[in-house]
């Protein structure tokens, strides 16, 4: 794989006029790169990227692939870009090298990185090891499937980087080719994105697995210890395995004791928190907290920042985010929860009974492991998007199911099933792609509805 030394001599096609194929462009352009970028949608779909095309004069088209495209030396994919999309068989078929956005990032970056992966919970592992390591070197950066794509963060970047810490989505793993992180973490494998991977589970966890495939014994890889398919997952893995767990007693990694998180990352066992005094709960944060931890000090971050850190963090938003209580229910804003097993997390989370907005775009996933627990803690349910017929009809016989024309309607039919002591959540179980931008969208629209009639201040 070429390197940031000799880029510069190749011709490169980006595949993709989203954010990340757009930051790519734009990177490898400013790096005297030979870009061109291609899109399959039409200009409409993408004013914003055509016109920051014609000022930066980048080479392009959209609504289609010409012949052009092949008059390159590799191509660049944008993680929206399925892999099976024509355009990438005909490259493949004609031994064209392609690789990620993420990878053209590592080509300008010579400093560790922390890649995390996983169906849930990377966001929050990314975000407390970000937080952890800007308080240990303010030249961290981070980036990847959370705020700006990997290769705008560089582009935007103005001083050297010291350490660099992604969030890594299947969809950016799907076209990795040589990307090598120094530390990875794997959180959970559970059903995802199936409509992506032809329905065929071991595919998406094949996908998960290319964030190690290019460690050896010198890096590290932190896994979950609680998650079977995860364990069964990182068994070809030639890193140093470090494996987290808050089940059971570890004797390295991370875990959780008699109520305290304890690390061992080759400095012997390391205290990082009391979970009573965290500002996060639950078992699937103390599993986030501990890789965060574990991560950064692996690195070489010193154990009295991490705690500090640690105490410190209150989360991430759109995940499990009070905004408000109202006539004695608590609104939480969960829009960040698109597949089921973050459903299951969010209602397991509450003792009271929850009314629970879901609904979006369908990820083909069942939804049959929901049943349980909707029959036991949901006392309504209120749906919209494109899954609200499949769901109602998965649903309707646990619990009461009404169908919302939009997220205005949800919020006021959720509000009139609630009950004092109830928590009114939005934990969608779907994409936002249907209704939304993004699932920050969705969320900010959610908060915004809730905000109509909440007279507390908001919470930020």
């Amino acid at each position: 794989m070429q390197r940031a030394f000799d880029i510069a001599s190749l011709k490169v096609t980006v595949i993709g006029a989203a954010r990340s194929g757009l930051a790519a462009a734009r990177l490898l352009k400013r790096k005297g790169v030979t870009v061109f970028l291609t899109e399959l949608s039409a200009e409409q779909q993408y004013e914003e990227a055509a016109r920051i095309m014609h000022a930066e004069d980048i080479p392009h088209e959209f609504g289609g692939h010409s012949d052009r495209v092949f008059d390159a030396d590799l191509f660049v994919v944008s993680p929206g870009v399925p892999s099976d999309a024509a355009i990438l068989q005909k490259a493949e078929r004609i031994d064209m090298p392609i690789i990620s956005e993420i990878e053209v990032g590592a080509m300008f970056l010579d400093c560790p990185i922390i890649a995390v992966t996983g169906t849930n919970g990377k966001t929050t592992t990314t975000t407390l090891a970000g937080e952890i390591g800007r308080a240990a070197e303010e030249r961290t950066l981070v980036a990847g499937n959370i705020g700006l794509a990997f290769t705008d963060a560089i582009l935007q970047n103005t001083t050297p980087v010291r350490l660099a810490v992604l969030e890594i989505s299947s969809f950016q793993l799907d076209t990795c080719a040589s990307f090598h992180p120094s530390t990875s973490v794997i959180t959970t494998i559970t059903p995802d994105h199936l409509n992506r991977y032809h329905g065929d589970f071991r595919e998406y966890v094949a996908s998960k697995q290319r964030i190690f495939m290019n460690q050896g014994p010198e890096d590290h890889l932190i896994y979950s210890h609680d998650d079977p398919v995860v364990v069964d997952a990182v068994k070809t893995a030639g890193a140093e395995l470090f494996p987290v767990s808050t089940l059971q007693r570890l004797t390295r990694g991370g875990w959780r004791e008699n109520g305290t998180l304890l690390i061992d990352a080759g400095y012997g066992r390391e205290v990082v928190a009391r979970v009573d005094d965290l500002q996060v709960h639950g078992r699937h944060n103390h599993m986030n907290v501990l890789m965060a931890a574990l991560a950064t000090r692996l690195e070489g971050i010193g154990i009295e920042v991490i705690r500090r850190s640690v105490l410190a963090f209150k989360g991430v938003e759109h995940r499990l985010e009070y905004i408000c209580e109202v006539d004695g229910i608590t609104w939480i804003n969960d829009s960040k929860a698109t597949n089921v097993d973050s459903v299951v997390i969010a209602l397991q989370s509450y003792r009271n009974p929850v009314v629970l907005i879901a609904g979006g775009r369908d990820k083909d996933a069942p939804f049959e492991p929901l049943l349980d627990l909707v029959r036991d803690r949901v006392r309504a349910m209120v749906l919209l998007g494109e899954a609200a017929e499949r769901m109602e009809a998965t649903f309707s016989g646990v619990t009461r199911v009404t169908r919302a024309r939009d997220m205005l309607e949800a919020v006021n039919i959720a509000r009139m099933a609630a009950q004092p002591g109830d928590i009114a959540m939005l934990s969608p179980a779907c994409a936002s792609f249907d209704m939304y931008d993004n699932f920050e969208h969705r969320g900010r629209v959610f908060k915004e509805c809730v905000r109509t009639f909440c007279r507390e201040p908001m919470v930020a």
